[in-house]
């Protein structure tokens, strides 16, 4: 796992273009999760931002989408040489996907201690039964994105009292 502090300038780009979709999703009502997937060269393939209660859809994290996005414009389900950027620690099911996409490298910014899946609770995208490991690399920019989701878990949990 590489900490993102040290590399943390080479995804910050990255990483403002999935905090951008995390605020559209919580203006959605969302939880505000964004991500990106970038090719090898950095050019942006696809953008999302979660949308599962306006899709009434349990799949349609931020991650999935932007995989699926990004399968579709490269016209092939390999994704060989990218990069997925997500503002929060893939769950086991988004983790799945980006092992199975074959990306090259996960960015992530905020942890997700109760159901992180890049190391966290889980550790699906470096378990070696695998036959595909993506390189890791945490908390870019991690204040900010934690930040995005703690406001919107505060001012839901105010509405609901």
């Amino acid at each position: 796992m590489t900490d993102g502090r040290a590399r943390e300038n080479g995804y910050v780009r990255e990483m403002r273009l999935a905090l951008a979709q995390a605020v559209r999703a919580g203006a959605r009502g969302e939880v505000p999760v964004g991500a990106v997937v970038v090719d090898s060269g950095g050019a942006v393939l696809a953008e999302a931002g979660n949308d599962r209660e306006s899709l009434s859809d349990p799949t349609a994290h931020a991650e999935i989408l932007a995989l699926r996005r990004a399968a579709r414009a490269r016209g092939e389900w390999r994704l060989s040489g990218c990069t997925l950027v997500v503002t929060l620690e893939p769950c086991t099911m988004c983790a799945g996907a980006a092992v199975l996409a074959r990306v090259d490298r996960v960015v992530y910014g905020a942890v997700d201690p109760k159901g992180g899946a890049a190391g966290s609770l889980w550790d699906v995208l470096r378990d070696r039964r695998l036959n595909h490991r993506p390189e890791v690399v945490m908390g870019v920019l991690a204040g900010e994105c934690a930040g995005i989701l703690t406001e919107f878990f505060a001012v839901r949990r105010m509405r609901e009292q």
